[in-house]
């Protein structure tokens, strides 16, 4: 978890800002470089081979969607950076995925960096991918630590010509990408929320020791969830309010309704954390409960056994002149003397509401 949460940087100490070194985990082994290029009338969709392809589209009037999976080989970001003029601070956030999301412009192109979420169904956990966009006249860059992403629902609109996506520019384009790693915050929760439901039915019916295993598991994925959810808040707000030429007024609108969806994911983050923390209450309640009810049991059979072994005490003191200790019924006496203590205890107890 804590692995999650904070990236090593120690690399970079004592560099000067700005010096490009990868930091994280290295999750792919060959830099994928792919090309969507349209207007309202035309379509390109290409691998590219080498980074300078990438170079010529640059200059085009169509927009031009540059996709770049794999953050490892610095040779191609800095090619990147020096044809399209990025700044270098640019390009080490770009490299550094322990980056919170966040918004900064550089004046002709704005830089965002959002977590791709996914769950990962063999290892039962949530995993995060930083993925970061360049707006600029024209052209969005996208960098992503790894080939597969929630993207491909915005390339079956651009290809097939859906929606309003080839008619605008690119900060739609922008926009658009942003709201599919949103809309994907949502099937993460979704299956959150099932797992929260079966915890409640076990937690309800026969609580155990894995039972508070997945209940401390499912806490420390909410904090992992907001650490990668919350700032993105500020960032669509940040985008809303930004005077900036290379938003259009007409996406405004929908950065708005983006801005909505990412409150209705931090509002169901936070109710799935209240919820378990009710359940760790109610798991903490139902283990002294039960611890109780064995108390209470083992106290009522030792109430029982103190008249009976005070009986047992008095007859077995071996005086020579006890009554009854001689006669042939003083025996079974003393047993069913002891028998009617112990109904009459149990018939009390019973009525108390104590049993």
């Amino acid at each position: 978890m804590t692995a999650r949460l904070i990236k090593k940087t120690s690399k970079k100490a004592g560099l000067s800002p700005g010096t490009l070194i990868h930091i994280g985990e290295r999750k792919t082994d060959k830099v994928t470089i792919t090309i969507i290029d349209y207007d309202e009338n035309q379509f390109e969709e290409r691998e590219a081979e080498e980074i300078e392809e990438c170079f010529p589209y640059k200059d085009k009037s169509s927009v031009t969607w540059i996709n770049i999976d794999g953050l490892h080989d610095l040779e191609v970001i800095e090619k990147v950076g020096k044809h399209f003029d990025l700044h270098p601070l640019l390009l080490e956030d770009v490299v550094n995925t322990g980056q919170r999301p966040k918004l900064e412009d550089y004046g002709n192109y704005l830089f965002i960096v959002l977590k791709m979420l996914s769950y990962n169904e063999e290892e039962d956990i949530i995993e995060a991918e930083q993925t970061s966009l360049v707006l600029s006249p024209g052209v969005v860059i996208s960098f992503q630590e790894n080939v597969g992403d929630v993207f491909n629902p915005v390339r079956e609109r651009i290809r097939k010509s859906k929606g309003r996506i080839r008619k605008v520019g690119a900060d739609y384009l922008a926009y658009a990408l942003a709201d599919a790693i949103v809309d994907n915050y949502f099937i993460i929760l979704e299956k959150i929320g099932e797992k929260i439901e079966d915890l409640e039915q076990e937690l309800v019916s026969n609580p155990t020791q894995k039972t508070l295993y997945a209940i401390h598991v499912l806490k420390r994925e909410m904090i992992f969830l907001r650490k990668s959810i919350w700032p993105l808040r500020e960032v669509v707000s940040a985008l809303d309010r930004e005077e900036s030429s290379l938003i259009e007024n007409s996406t405004v609108t929908y950065l708005r309704d983006l801005y909505d969806h990412i409150i209705r994911v931090i509002d169901t983050v936070e109710t799935f954390r209240d919820t378990l923390s009710g359940m760790l209450d109610i798991y903490l309640s139902s283990v002294g409960n039960r611890m109780n009810e064995v108390m209470k049991v083992l106290t009522i059979i030792a109430t029982i056994f103190i008249p009976l072994t005070f009986v047992a005490g008095i007859y077995g003191m071996n005086f020579d002149y006890m009554p009854e200790l001689h006669k042939n019924w003083g025996y079974p006496v003393a047993l069913l003397i002891m028998l009617i203590i112990a109904i009459l205890m149990l018939t009390y107890f019973r009525r108390k509401k104590w049993l």
